[in-house]
């Protein structure tokens, strides 16, 4: 009861702003006995005493399946299921359309993957305005972190329906080098105009869905190792359906001097990240970023009237005296969170925050590091909490900070000699305890911690990389690679749930998802992987019962916009702005 009456908080706090609209977004598939699993969203719009009846359909034929309307929970098991049927749901909002039952635990959803590419990162949006998402999917071929030397493959950005049905391709050329750190795109409704739109760093050469090239297409300002240290840059919106370049713009800030970033072979001038935030409380903006181990620089702009404007730019070596603060605190990842209670949202930029209006609203000094996970952590203090870890050998090694102010709550030190912790996850997975558990890989640090920093296990799950909502309670499974895992606190073991079998995982030894968000269904997270063939990507959907009724996660304000960011960097689970767990 206590996560409902958050949720409908959070969700007035933000009544105001310009949100998605969303269907019921049905989904079933088949369970290994035979039966058919569904499940649906309950909406921000439904009543609080919404009530649902499922229809199946075979042939011609419409039956009602459910003896009386469900109150409860938001999803049906169908004992007399066979292949070949599809289902509705009805409700005092309408009937959804038919989906069709897969055949298996997971949908498929066909790739048209080009020889030597692989498919990676992924981010939904609705790209036609049909009230359903689609997938916008990075196909990666041949990439480089920036610390390394080598000729990279050109960054392909696909758009496909649920279905399989491609809606276009974008190839962002030879000059945009591919790798981790170089190509973060946004998936948002920017405009409000129903449809999403598509945003990201282009180049001369790039290609969009139509066939239109992006400035020169002869150009080629690759060097003998392989960077692209010349050359204009820009920043371009594309139409989601149709992947046709609506507006371009020169990428600010621009590189300049190469070795005023921190290194003179092009490793930290192209760190970039990117996000979606609703900087005025009321429309979204996007902001993109380059630079953290040294000079930071965020800008953010609308898309708005058909116009791609700048609105604001933060740059820790311009500017008032204070910005010097706040060089060298970048992630490479960000986070996205109204931490004030304003409306208006703030960027959690690794160990700083940017406020609303481009300004700085503080940073800790304490520097950089792989992971941060923003939150209401410990529930018995208000507002939210940002677990992060940073990478520097001694010293610092992960900490817990109070997200409005920076005051640090909390930390643990690496042990001497040691790197800082490469990984560190903060999520609900024991229930004697209120709010999150913390713990890291790395850094001498050893022992799972509440909430508070106390250690209550020596022990601790065996990876600390994603974390997903699958089982039937309010606490979050752990995600790595493709098993998802139950942490069992009473005996510090684990419990597999699911492997997905037939699946890999993406980007090297970080082994994360395509995607992982709730995209369908009730109030449980999906995940996406894709098949070892590259031919598909399999998006898994939980199959056991709950007895808790929630709206969709993707209409909270601060999950949607996690989903946005998840691609950018080294990717991160997402986080709502409520708290959802076991105390």
């Amino acid at each position: 009861m206590r996560a409902v009456l958050l949720l409908a908080t959070v969700l007035a706090l933000h009544a105001e702003r310009q949100v998605e609209r969303i269907g019921r977004g049905v989904v079933a598939v088949t369970m290994p006995d035979g039966r058919a699993f569904l499940s649906w969203r309950l909406l921000t719009s439904d009543t609080s005493g919404a009530e649902f009846q499922v229809y199946r359909h075979d042939g011609g034929q419409s039956t009602l399946i459910t003896d009386a309307p469900l109150r409860g929970a938001t999803f049906f098991v169908d004992e007399g299921a066979k292949q070949g049927v599809s289902y509705s749901v009805r409700s005092d909002n309408g009937e959804s359309a038919p989906v069709s039952l897969s055949r298996q635990h997971y949908l498929s959803v066909p790739l048209q993957t080009l020889e030597g590419y692989t498919p990676n990162d992924a981010s939904v949006g609705d790209l036609d305005g049909d009230g359903e998402y689609e997938i916008v999917l990075h196909q990666t071929g041949v990439g480089f972190d920036n610390s390394l030397a080598g000729v990279s493959s050109e960054p392909i950005l696909e758009a496909y329906k649920l279905d399989g049905t491609m809606l276009w391709r974008i190839n962002l050329g030879k000059n945009i080098r591919e790798g981790a750190h170089y190509t973060q795109f946004l998936v948002y409704d920017f405009d409000g105009d129903g449809r999403a739109e598509v945003a990201c760093k282009t180049a001369d050469g790039s290609v969009d869905g139509t066939g239109a090239v992006i400035g020169d297409a002869q150009a080629d300002y690759r060097n003998a190792s392989g960077y692209v240290l010349s050359g204009p840059e820009y920043l371009t919106i594309f139409d989601g359906m149709t992947g046709k370049a609506l507006a371009t713009e020169e990428y600010i800030p621009p590189r300049g001097n190469v070795s005023s970033w921190g290194d003179n072979y092009g490793n930290r001038v192209d760190r970039f990240l990117a996000a979606v935030a609703y900087l005025d409380g009321e429309r979204p903006s996007l902001v993109m970023t380059r630079g953290y181990y040294t000079r930071a620089v965020l800008v953010a702009w609308n898309w708005r009237d058909g116009k791609l404007t700048r609105l604001w730019t933060f740059d820790s070596d311009a500017g008032d005296a204070s910005n010097r603060a706040y060089r060298g605190e970048g992630n490479h990842n960000l986070s996205v969170a109204d931490v004030d209670g304003d409306g208006k949202d703030e960027i959690l930029f690794g160990a700083a925050a940017i406020d609303d209006d481009g300004k700085g609203l503080y940073a800790t000094g304490i520097g950089h590091g792989d992971a941060m996970h923003v939150y209401d952590h410990d529930p018995e203090r208000p507002g939210l909490e940002v677990f992060h870890i940073q990478e520097k050998v001694s010293g610092e090694g992960a900490n817990m900070r109070d997200a409005r102010t920076g005051e640090v709550l909390w930390s643990k030190a690496t042990v001497s000699g040691n790197e800082g912790p490469g990984r560190g996850l903060a999520v609900d997975i024991d229930p004697r305890h209120p709010g999150s558990e913390a713990w890291v890989s790395g850094g001498g640090i050893r022992g799972l911690f509440n909430a508070k920093g106390e250690r209550i296990s020596d022990r601790t799950p065996s990876s600390c990389n994603f974390a997903i909502w699958w089982d039937g309670d309010l606490l979050r499974e752990l995600l790595d690679r493709t098993v998802i895992t139950k942490w069992n606190w009473e005996t510090s073991t684990e419990q597999v749930l699911l492997r997905g079998e037939g699946c890999e995982s993406n980007n090297g030894t970080k082994a994360t998802p395509v995607l992982s968000a709730d995209l369908l269904g009730d109030w449980r997270e999906e995940v996406i992987w894709r098949s070892a063939d590259n031919k598909e990507l399999r998006i898994y959907t939980t199959t056991i019962p709950t007895e808790y009724r929630f709206p969709s996660l993707m209409q909270d304000a601060q999950y949607r916009l996690s989903i946005a960011w998840q691609n950018v960097g080294y990717n991160q689970p997402p986080h709502p702005g409520f708290r959802l767990g076991g105390q």
